[in-house]
Formats: C-alpha cells, structure tokens, sequence
C-alpha cells in the first residue's frame, strides 16, 4: 500500500508539474502579446502629445497644462523643465523591457528624431517629477488622482522624458491599461501555489482513504486466507467480488487450496496403508524366517528383511509430516528424559542424564522424536552419550545430548541437517541411516519457537544443544510457533 500510494503521489506530482509548465507558458505568451499591444497604444498616445505640445508656443504651454487639471486632467500626467527628471526604475523584467520596447518603437515610428528620449517604469512613492527631486507624493491630490494610481496598492508608472527644444523637456507619466501587469510575469503566485497544493492533498486524501483501501482490501483478504491456511485453519472460503483480476485470483486460489488439501489427505491415508500394510508382513516374515533350518538362507532372509525394514522406515520418514498434530503443554524434562535413557540401556547402550527439575512448553510426541532421533544418532557415531539439561538465561531451557565420538569437522556441521547428508564415518558406523534424523529434530524444534545447533565439544565429540522456552516465555509466543 505504501509504494501504490507513492507512485500516486508521484504520478500526481507529475500530472500538476507538467500542466503547470503548459500553462505558465501560454500565460506569459498571451501577457507578452496584451502587454506590448497596450504599449503600442500608449505609444501612439505619447507621440500625438509630443506633437501637441511641440505646436504649442512654450509660453503657453504651462497654461494648457495648468487649464487640463482644473477641467480633471488628461491621459497622461504632464510636466515641464528644463533638464531631464532622475527616475529610480524598477527592476528590469522580461514584461517591463518588452514594453519598453514596445513604446520606443512606436514612438520613433510616429514621430522625427527625439534627441535624449528617456523611458523608464517606477513606483509612485518614489517617483520624482521635477530635476530639484519634487516627488510625486508632495503634489496636491488633485494633480494625478485622475491620472496615476497611488493609494491603496500602487501601480508602476512608466515614465516618458523627451526634448522639445533645447532646453524644454516634456514629462509624461501614465499607467498601463492593466495597471498591474508586472503581475503576469508571476503567475504561480503563492494563493495559486497553495490552492494547489490544497487541491493536491485532498485528492490524495481520497485516493488513499478510498481508492487504495478498495484496491488493497481483496489483497489482505487473500493474505489472511493464505496465512490462515499456512495454520492449517479452517478459513472461510474467499469472496469472488470485485475486479475480475482479483476473482481469477480468487478462484485459483481455492482450486489450490483444495488440491493441496487432498494431497495431505492423500498423504496422510498413504502414511496409514504403508504403517498397516508393510510392517505386519515383515515382522511376519522374520518369525518365518526363525523357523528355518538352514543356517545360511535364514541368514540371506534376515538381511534381506532388514534391508526391506530399512526402506520403509526411511520412507515412512520421508512421507510421514515431521510435526505431529497434538496441543503444546507444559512438559516435564526429566520424564521425557529417563524414558529415552531407559530405552536405550535395554537395547546396550551406555546412556548417562543428569536430572535438572525444570519444565519446557512443547508438544511430548513431537519433542520426544526431535530428541530420540538426537539420542539415536549420538548411540550410532559415538561411543556413550550424555544428556542434560540446565537453564539457558530468563525464560529458556538448554538441552545437551553429548556424544564420545570423533566429532565432526568444523566446515562440515552446516551440512549435516540437509537430507541424505552422512559424513564417512558416520557410514561407516550406521551402514543402513539415510541422514534424515538432524533435517526432522531441527523442523520439530524451530516449530516449537526454540533452536537446534551443533558444535564439537572441547574434549572430543560432538554436543547437539536443543534451545526452548519455558511455559512463561511460551505464553508470549506466536501461535503459528508452536
């Protein structure tokens, strides 16, 4: 769920970025194209002023200039003198100088030569209008409140000097038909950028909370069914709604569920036949086989019977589940112990166990094979065995089964739980093993959320070391570990 939802958010991300740059580039195109159209308009307007102003004898010009205020003004603010007025222009930007542009063009095209003509954009509160530094702001209100914008968002003023004669100089200012026009230069301004940003988080909001949820939810179905029946739980079978994907899914997911459970079915029926069916006939056979007088066929039947019991212990082992299916109980160690211990003393071995008194969370029948199938190989390669057991830090119980072996060499304990696995003198010592017990004891102990590891010990032999939690630690476990 968390990569759909970042490759949503990115995909999104992308969507506005991309459309964004579409768009602020058509924007700034379309207000360059309004923006030099309008400067081609004031332009025209300023070069028929020059030209009125030019007819116009300079003594009369201050009094036609004087009479267009008190009537309420004209387009543009005008002033005389007699040099050139020091603007402080803004900033250049591209829609600044492409008016700019605009206005001296035209104004050279409509009008003769203009010696020192002076253009510039300014701000009113820092606009000055005479060469002695008279700013705009010290002018009475009625002079340019007809003309300029100045209160309450001031608006750029661009700002026309040119040479009637020498010595007089028209000044003209105005505003450009969009007075704000600079504005366009901007237009991912920060009330755009966040109303975006605001559309954005809603729409990942919903997808997250709606979309995600609907297209993630038959996918934690299938995860739950899956895991469920990983448990060997009886889950209900899953919905075949929703997207025909997940329907498919659905259905083959069922038809595998039911494939696997005959398989075990199959399995465990066969395990039953092959237990029934085999092992009579065989021990049937060898008290035949006793009744014989030849001292050398009876021998030929025995190990051809044993060879035959051999092959269907291994594959009892390798059909038979290594779990076996009881409930987990708190399980006496000394007990369990001295039952294997008595077993192996009736059969001749040399089998020593220290009682401990301490208590593992286990289910008997499968520990107790994890431990014989360790017993019965430490009796196989070694010469006597040692079993014990001793707390293993808060919560955890240690069992040791010690062989006097030759040990094992170091590079080769990794090896010895994969199947088959049998070193030379292991061969040597247990001609009819199939190196299956270390793979099934190591199965059974990691079941019960413990550990099985092997090491030689430091005087000879090899130790297999059986690591399980107590009934408290137990308690705290996953149920799928035990």
């Amino acid at each position: 769920m968390g990569r759909l939802s970042l490759v949503m958010v990115a995909g999104v991300l992308v969507t506005q970025l991309a459309g964004n740059m579409i768009w602020v580039s058509q924007w700034r195109a379309k207000a360059a194209t309004d923006v030099r159209a309008a400067s081609q308009h004031i332009g025209r307007s300023a070069a028929s002023a020059i030209r009125f102003f030019r007819s116009v004898p300079p003594n009369y010009r201050a009094l036609l200039i004087q009479q267009s205020r008190d009537l309420g003004g004209m387009r543009f603010f005008v002033q005389l003198g007699k040099a050139p007025v020091a603007i402080r222009a803004i900033e250049p930007g591209s829609l600044s100088r492409a008016a700019l542009e605009a206005v001296g063009q035209t104004l050279k095209a409509e009008l003769p030569p203009l010696p020192g003509l002076q253009l510039a954009f300014a701000w009113p509160d820092q606009l000055a209008v005479t060469p002695e530094g008279v700013t705009l702001a010290e002018l009475p209100a009625d002079w340019v409140e007809h003309t300029l914008l100045i209160q309450p968002d001031p608006a750029p003023v661009l700002v026309i000097q040119a040479e009637l004669e020498p010595g007089h100089w028209l000044y003209l200012a105005t505003l450009m038909p969009n007075p704000y026009f600079l504005a366009s230069n901007d237009p991912l301004s920060t009330d755009r950028l966040v109303l975006q940003g605001l559309s954005l988080a809603a729409v990942l909001l919903m997808s997250i909370l709606f979309a995600l949820r609907w297209i993630t939810r038959p996918l934690k179905l299938l995860s739950e069914a899956a895991e469920a029946f990983g448990q060997d739980e009886r889950a209900p079978e899953l919905p075949e709604t929703g997207s025909k994907e997940f329907v498919k899914t659905a259905r083959a997911f069922g038809a595998m569920r039911q494939r696997i459970r005959k398989y075990l079915d199959d399995r465990e029926r066969l395990f039953i036949s092959i237990s029934h069916d085999l092992r009579t006939p065989i021990t049937r056979l060898k008290l035949r086989a006793e009744l014989l007088d030849d001292e050398a066929l009876r021998s030929e039947f025995d190990e051809d019977l044993d060879e035959l019991d051999m092959m269907v212990k291994g594959a009892l082992q390798c059909v038979k589940d290594s779990d076996i299916h009881e409930n987990p109980t708190e399980l006496k160690l000394d007990g369990l112990l001295q039952r294997l211990v008595r077993g192996a003393r009736l059969a001749g071995h040399p089998v020593a166990c220290r009682e401990s008194g301490l208590a593992v969370w286990a289910k008997p029948l499968a520990l107790r094979r994890a431990l014989g199938n360790l017993v019965d190989n430490a009796l196989h390669y070694g010469e006597r065995v040692e079993i014990g057991a001793h707390a293993d830090g808060p919560g955890w119980v240690r069992i040791d089964v010690r062989d006097h072996g030759p040990g094992v060499p170091e590079d080769a304990l990794a090896t010895l739980f994969e199947p088959r696995v049998r070193l030379l003198h292991g061969r040597e010592r247990n001609e009819g093993g199939l190196g299956l017990g270390l793979g099934i004891a190591r199965s059974i102990v990691e079941a019960h959320g413990g550990q099985l590891t092997l090491a030689n010990h430091p005087e000879g032999g090899l130790v297999a070391s059986v690591r399980l939690p107590t009934p408290q630690v137990a308690a705290g476990l996953p149920e799928a570990a035990l």
